[in-house]
């Protein structure tokens, strides 16, 4: 379980997380959503520890982790899946997930895990992770590196961004998977209404606050009513 306590972050005189305070139980499937600019994404990157909070505390199981770096947390259980999927030169996809495991896994296990998230394992085992991928695939890769790991927490920053819509189908039913198979929790930073239907909660954040947290049937009804949609989230469209 993660509880933020109380978090606050200013960038350039402007005040982008405002007094948060959210507790993200175990396995559960979460989906931040709202307008861009709500401070989603520096929720998730405070999570991790890419960012500092300028006020406020983390707690991870009850222990303190606000200070604590990002490879700490990784070590702890944390796992963080960027908007744009990291290119390294001279790596294979066989290389990147021995090291997403830890283990000296055959390829037979590399391909069962590519398999997880839809891809057809032996034609990427061997491939390098470079730009001969499409943004699809590199997704979908990453997803792989961290469901390798098993964290007790998993968090993807709009997964969606920048890739075609047959490769966001692929996407959705990998999500799908994952919230009919929890291990730990998840945490999705989306506007798409097929991925706020995964949800057992939605967070809807506005100007840096949270908003309303709930059922998908609670906060997308709403959302609905009022008619005040958030730009971008496509389920009042």
């Amino acid at each position: 379980m993660i509880e933020l306590k109380d978090i606050c972050f200013t960038r350039d005189g402007k005040k982008i997380l405002n007094h948060i305070n959210l507790t993200l139980e175990d396995d559960k499937f979460y989906v931040i959503t709202g307008p861009n600019g709500s401070g989603k994404s520096t929720l998730a990157k405070i999570i991790m520890g890419i960012q500092k909070p300028d006020a406020g505390q983390i707690l991870f199981h009850g222990e303190d982790i606000t200070t604590k770096s990002i490879d700490e947390r990784a070590k702890m259980g944390i796992g963080f899946a960027f908007q744009q999927p990291v290119v390294f030169k001279g790596i294979t996809v066989y290389d990147l997930l021995k090291m997403a495991t830890q283990k000296d896994i055959d390829k037979k296990s590399a391909c069962a895990i590519l398999s997880k998230v839809g891809l057809c394992a032996m034609s990427y085992v061997d491939r390098a992770i470079n730009h001969s991928l499409s943004g699809g695939e590199l997704k979908r890769i990453e997803i792989a590196t961290i469901m390798a790991r098993h964290p007790e927490v998993a968090i993807f920053d709009e997964p969606e961004a920048g890739i075609d819509l047959w490769s966001f189908q692929n996407l959705t039913e990998v999500f799908k998977h994952m919230s009919e198979n929890k291990t730990g929790s998840t945490v999705v930073i989306s506007h798409q209404e097929r991925i706020l239907n995964i949800a057992d909660e939605i967070i809807l954040m506005e100007a840096g606050k949270i908003q309303k947290q709930g059922s998908k049937e609670e906060v997308l009804h709403t959302i609905l009513r009022e008619e005040t949609c958030p730009k971008g989230v496509t389920a009042c469209e």
